[in-house]
């Protein structure tokens, strides 16, 4: 099967990306309808979004710990949205990934579809020596994820799946301002940490060679 169709975005406004995300879903869902066949059009967009709290269709509100006027004041948005999954935060030094793509046409169902994501996450923290596992009852990649106190997440995951095309995607911090995440409880676990790869190794990472390691791994998996 064909690799991805990769768009960079570079940093671009979270609603203008998600109305860009809903032009292809309904492009690769047409095309499904038109060929009445799989659709082989497999767009993945990486991203970086200015400052952004977004609350999937389950989640809580008050898992969003600031007000209007503060959240002003951090230059920051907030959006209720159409994928699945609680609270997150979207910023600068995040590497976001939006595959749009049709499972039929790679055969699998959502849970493999999200459980290839976490794999190709923790294949590529790897090459920076990091060990990404699971956590039970969570979705997402996380170091420490079996221990109690220093489980923290480095990539959250929601996705939004309809007649099996899907849209929105993961949230990799690689040089991420963690301070953001003070202000919610992420993915709405108020007791856990978060973290980044320049957290954990101590230095900045350069994000387009993140996004390479990235592709490779996606491509691989998939």
């Amino acid at each position: 099967m064909a690799n991805f169709n990769y768009i960079d975005l570079g940093l671009k406004d979270y609603k203008e990306c998600w109305d860009y995300q809903e032009e292809m879903l309904k492009e690769v869902s047409d095309d499904k309808r038109a060929t009445k066949k799989p659709s082989a059009k497999n767009h993945f967009l990486l991203v970086e979004h200015p400052h952004v709290y977004t609350l999937g269709k389950s989640g809580d509100e008050k898992n969003l710990l600031a007000a209007g006027d503060f959240l002003k004041k951090i230059e920051a948005t907030f959006y209720k949205i159409n994928r699945g999954g609680d609270i997150t935060y979207h910023g600068p030094g995040q590497i976001v990934g939006y595959p749009i793509i049709d499972l039929e046409y790679y055969k699998i169902g959502v849970r493999e579809y999200i459980e290839k994501m976490e794999k190709a996450i923790i294949a590529t923290i790897a090459e920076y020596g990091l060990t990404g596992g699971l956590k039970e009852g969570a979705t997402g990649v996380w170091l420490d994820a079996d221990h109690k106190v220093r489980a923290r997440k480095i990539c959250a995951i929601g996705v939004r799946v309809s007649r099996y095309v899907t849209m929105h995607g993961f949230a990799m911090n690689v040089n991420t301002d963690m301070r953001y995440f003070n202000y919610i409880n992420p993915c709405g676990f108020a007791t856990y940490g978060v973290t980044s790869i320049q957290q954990e190794l101590g230095h900045e990472i350069p994000m387009n060679d993140v996004k390479a390691i990235l592709k490779e791994k996606f491509n691989s998996i998939f």
